[in-house]
């Protein structure tokens, strides 16, 4: 029998691994093309013979989702496979009868199938949707069991942005000049910096059972650190999962978020602090009726402005995380939420001076306001972005990324810097989360 044509639908994540994991080896499947979306300029590319394996030794072109139909009539695929996530569900089920339409069967893949057994302990941190406080948990979680004396290793959700994919198989990360050597991005930047600083050893990249073999030669413990609201590429240990309050009912529609809702050990519901309280109590009762046997921690993301009073009546530029704003739906994030809190007399609206990538941005995401997303893909679009804060006028402009953008581009306006960390509200807490599991393991005595 000839082998089935497979068209994987993806976004330089999950489509990779799908393909590592379920196609690579599989001679009943012939994988005939990616196809790429919510990443700007990663279509055009191909995925290399090198991580292809010996099935493929031309490697497997990646073309644009927007012309799924011309990819589909080409290749003559038989069968499409959705492997990105952070989408609502009526956005899934169109795109499934657009190829259903065009003939193909529709096909998503699980947990079973995909995830890879460790030597050592894994907890997996992964949300409901992008945005939620995944990153801090994580940074949080690693911190700790390093000060308890355990040699942590954190493996990042992938993003393989650069053009050559070759030398992003297996990333080791162990000080701030891997972040040049690796070319990373502003997106990559903020998941890694924040571990990085902490002393906690970092792996990313595209071969994910590589990595891990990698990483299990120097961990104690290994933590997934997801990306977006997919579910881990490891089996768990131990799965904590973020939702957000601030966006009640996603938990239970958007994709694949709810399998993280539904497979959780322990879930915390982050930004407390805040949350209207009725949008707490709609998340709240969510998880007691889609997964009642998960432990809820309550959680708050405080603020930490050095240089707060500088805010108070000026004229602010807000800065968010990108991804937050973008296929996260956020209309704002922690930096916004400091102009407010201190005074902030006027928030300048960017998209008048907006250019090149960024101007498309805000065209493609329309439910963006007055906020500018730190859209940081590539060196073009960090050269766009940076000319577009420069063309803004503003008496300040406020940082609510995960780094100091300030340091990686040249800003010409006064700068403050929002910062935020995980913060545990009474009992349970994380540690009676995390204890079990240790001493199970024989990591805690």
């Amino acid at each position: 029998m000839e082998p089935t044509k497979v068209l994987i639908l993806g976004a330089a994540g999950r489509d990779f691994h799908n393909f590592n994991t379920y196609f690579r080896e599989n001679e009943n499947y012939e994988v005939v093309a990616f196809t790429a979306t919510q990443i700007p300029d990663i279509e055009g590319r191909t995925y290399p013979k090198e991580l292809a394996g010996k099935l493929y030794p031309k490697g497997i072109p990646i073309f644009d989702e927007k012309d799924l139909a011309e990819v589909i009539e080409k290749t003559k695929a038989e069968v499409c496979v959705l492997s990105y996530s952070d989408l609502p569900y009526d956005y899934v089920m169109h795109i499934a009868s657009r190829v259903m339409g065009l003939g193909p069967n529709f096909l998503m893949l699980g947990k079973k199938k995909t995830s890879i057994k460790s030597t050592k302990p894994v907890i997996s941190i992964c949300a409901v949707r992008t945005g939620c406080g995944k990153s801090q948990t994580t940074r949080k979680i690693a911190v700790s069991l390093s000060k308890m004396g355990l040699k942590v290793v954190a493996i990042r959700h992938p993003m393989p942005y650069d053009p050559d994919l070759n030398s992003q198989a297996c990333q080791r990360y162990g000080s701030l000049e891997d972040l040049v050597k690796y070319r990373c991005t502003i997106e990559e930047r903020e998941e890694y910096e924040p571990l990085i600083t902490n002393g906690i050893t970092l792996y990313a990249g595209i071969d994910y059972e590589r990595i891990l073999r990698e990483a299990e030669k120097e961990a104690d413990l290994i933590i997934w650190d997801g990306g977006n609201n997919d579910f881990p590429f490891y089996k768990s240990d131990l799965e904590i999962v973020v939702v957000d309050p601030h966006r009640p009912g996603h938990e239970i529609s958007y994709y694949p978020g709810e399998v993280n809702l539904r497979t959780a050990d322990a879930i915390i519901i982050n930004k407390m602090d805040s949350a209207n309280r009725a949008d707490v109590a709609i998340v709240r009762k969510n998880i007691a009726e889609y997964n009642p046997k998960a432990i809820v921690i309550d959680g708050a993301s405080p603020l930490t402005v050095e240089g707060w009073e500088k805010i108070k009546g000026k004229r602010v530029l807000v800065i968010e995380d990108g991804p937050t704003l973008t296929h996260g739906d956020m209309e704002y994030g922690a930096g916004a939420i400091a102009a407010w809190k201190f005074g902030a007399k006027e928030l300048i609206d960017p998209r008048p001076k907006a250019i090149g990538s960024i101007k498309a941005t805000f065209e493609k995401y329309n439910h963006l306001g007055i906020i500018l997303p730190a859209m940081g893909y590539g060196t073009k679009q960090i050269e766009e972005l940076e000319k577009t804060i420069n063309a803004i006028d503003c008496d300040l402009v406020v940082i609510g990324t995960p780094i100091d953008l300030s340091k990686l581009i040249n800003i010409k306006h006064k700068t403050v810097r929002v910062k935020y960390d995980l913060q545990e509200i009474g009992q349970p807490d994380l540690m009676s989360v995390l204890e079990p599991l240790l001493k199970e393991k024989g990591l805690l005595k």
